[in-house]
């Protein structure tokens, strides 16, 4: 029970800084394109560097199968089928109203997709470390923050990015964060039971993040071509890939 009710609580705190980490840019009362933009850049490494520095590993740690480089092709197949079934919505829709910020109308719903599966994960990660005993649980939990946070950040601009308002985005962003929780629930009843099942998520979550960072927000920066712009997103790009390297190097190790 007490791994329990540790999970449940590490996992709400977990969510909570989804709004805790978007509130610097609540503040403002315009939030510049170029500040978005370099938002965007920092997802596309964070993005980058959570599928080539964590996901990645652990899901060849087994060896690299077949079948594991199907699930990471699913996970971009999925991902396309989804962008075709929102644009294919976009096209139906636009002839009746202004939707405004058509360039980027459909990068809210693919992130808020993908950061709920790795926020689910996550769950699913943390509730597994917490059956195993309270320091591994604990460190599952800090290693997840220290990603968490500027990942948050960067997903709130993409949502500001792509139309939405200020307190819109900050809701559907805790909303988003909030399927830790789902995820953690569900890593209660599979864990130490259902070792196939992660198997395939991680491999999969990974196929979904270079989807989103490769063919959805990477084709965003190209639209801004200006040699001080693109001198500042390779900056961000790399910066995001720091802080995923600096989790594994001064970090607690993030257990999958």
């Amino acid at each position: 029970m007490s791994a329990t009710i540790y999970t449940i609580l590490s996992v709400i705190i977990v969510s909570l800084i989804s709004v805790v980490a978007a509130f610097p840019l609540l503040i403002k009362k315009k939030i510049s394109q170029k500040t978005l933009l370099i938002l965007l850049s920092l997802s596309v490494g964070t993005l980058f560097g959570s599928v080539f520095i964590h996901f990645l590993p652990e899901a060849v740690s087994h060896g690299y199968t077949l079948g594991l480089a199907f699930y990471f092709l699913l996970g971009i197949l999925v991902f396309f089928v989804l962008e075709k079934l929102i644009h294919w919505r976009h096209s139906c829709k636009r002839n009746k109203e202004d939707l405004g910020h058509n360039h980027a109308y459909h990068l809210a719903p693919i992130n808020l997709i993908g950061d709920a599966i790795h926020n689910s994960l996550d769950g699913m990660v943390i509730a597994g470390s917490y059956i195993v005993s309270l320091p591994l649980g604990i460190a599952a939990t800090i290693s997840v923050i220290f990603h968490e946070v500027p990942q948050e950040i960067a997903d709130f601009g993409i949502l500001l990015y792509s139309g939405m308002s200020k307190m819109k985005a900050l809701f559907f962003n805790f909303l988003s964060a909030a399927t830790a929780i789902l995820g953690a629930i569900i890593g209660l009843v599979l864990a130490g039971k259902t070792a196939g099942f992660t198997h395939f998520i991680i491999p999969f979550a990974a196929g979904n993040f270079i989807y989103i960072a490769g063919s959805n927000l990477v084709p965003e920066l190209h639209k801004h071509c200006k040699i001080k712009d693109t001198i500042l997103h390779i900056i961000a790009i790399i910066c995001g890939i720091a802080i995923m390297v600096a989790v594994v190097l001064f970090g607690p190790e993030h257990t999958h």
